[in-house]
C-alpha cells in the first residue's frame, strides 16, 4: 500500500517551495537532458519504494530484497506498462525521449526492458521537478505487493 502523506514527500515540498512557485518556463528540469532527469528518477522511485517497505519493521537483509525486486530495470518495464494508458501526452514523450537516450547496452538487464526503465525514471524525474502531486498520483497507482516474477 503506497502511503499518500508521507515525511519524503513533506520534506520535498518544504525545500522546494521557491520552486514551485517559478512559472512553467524557468522550471530546473527545462534544460535536461532525459538521461539526467532519469538519473533524479532512479534516486527519487529508490527512496519511494524504500519508503513503502519500511512497515511492518523487518530486518534490513528483507527490506533491501523487497526493494531491490522492485527497483530493477524489469519490475519498472512493468511499472511503466500498468501506467501508460494514464499518461498524458506530453508525460508519453518523456517517457520516449527517455526511453531513446537509454545505452544500448545494459549490463545484467534485457535491453528494452531496460529501455523501459529508463524511461520510467526519466519520467519519474521530470515529475518530481515539475509537478510533485502528478507524481504522487501516479506511484499511488502502482502496486508493490503483486510479487515479482
Amino acid at each position: 500500500m503506497v502511503l499518500e502523506s508521507s515525511r519524503f514527500w513533506t520534506l520535498r515540498a518544504h525545500l522546494t517551495a521557491e520552486a514551485m512557485a517559478m512559472t512553467r518556463a524557468e522550471l530546473p528540469s527545462q534544460g535536461l537532458s532525459p538521461t539526467a532527469l532519469a538519473y533524479l528518477g532512479d534516486a527519487v522511485y529508490e527512496l519511494f519504494v524504500r519508503e513503502q517497505f519500511l512497515f511492518p519493521p523487518s530486518r534490513i537483509k528483507t527490506y533491501h530484497r523487497r526493494v531491490v525486486a522492485q527497483v530493477r530495470a524489469e519490475q519498472q518495464a512493468r511499472h511503466l506498462t500498468a501506467l501508460r494508458s494514464q499518461l498524458t501526452a506530453a508525460e508519453d514523450d518523456i517517457v520516449r525521449r527517455g526511453r531513446n537516450a537509454a545505452p544500448k547496452r545494459p549490463g545484467r538487464s534485457d535491453p528494452q526492458a531496460y529501455q523501459q526503465a529508463t524511461g520510467f525514471e526519466a519520467l519519474i524525474g521530470y515529475l518530481y521537478l515539475n509537478d510533485p502531486q502528478r507524481l504522487l498520483e501516479l506511484l499511488n497507482h502502482l502496486d508493490f505487493t503483486a510479487p515479482t516474477p
